[in-house]
């Protein structure tokens, strides 16, 4: 079935709001002294359900980046006092990271400011969503 003017001009609007949502969130980490991916990783971390603690592998995984990525940016998160690392307890020699006080502080702060940007944009993404058939 052929894409309609409708969807199409749905689908543009979708992507620019798509834009506008994620320039948000570029600006507001940075706003804290954080780059977007370092916001990103503490979000992948915190937002585990049931976990709040990855290994390199799964929080390189997280964030679709190389192993090695993802040892940098821990590295400078564990430098900022936003990471810890933790030794596994069934496994000494397993790595974990997770957030510190700190970190997890930050991360309601930037989080709390994303949810009235989502709840500013809500209303119209959802009539994007109703105007594609989602």
């Amino acid at each position: 079935m052929p894409i309609s003017q409708a969807e199409l001009e749905a689908l543009a609007a979708f992507r620019y709001t798509l834009r506008q949502f994620l320039a948000f969130s570029d600006q507001a980490a940075r706003a804290v002294g954080l780059t977007p991916r370092q916001h990103q990783a503490l979000l992948s971390l915190q937002g585990i359900p049931g976990r709040h603690a990855l290994t390199i592998s799964e929080f390189a995984e997280r964030l679709q980046i190389r192993p090695h990525s993802a040892v940098g940016l821990v590295n400078r998160l564990v430098a900022l006092r936003l990471l810890r690392r933790v030794a596994g307890r069934a496994d000494r020699r397993q790595v974990f990271v997770r957030l510190t006080p700190a970190g997890a502080r930050l991360l309601e702060s930037l989080s709390e400011a994303h949810r009235a940007e989502l709840r500013r944009l809500g209303p119209q993404l959802l009539r994007l969503f109703s105007d594609l058939g989602l």
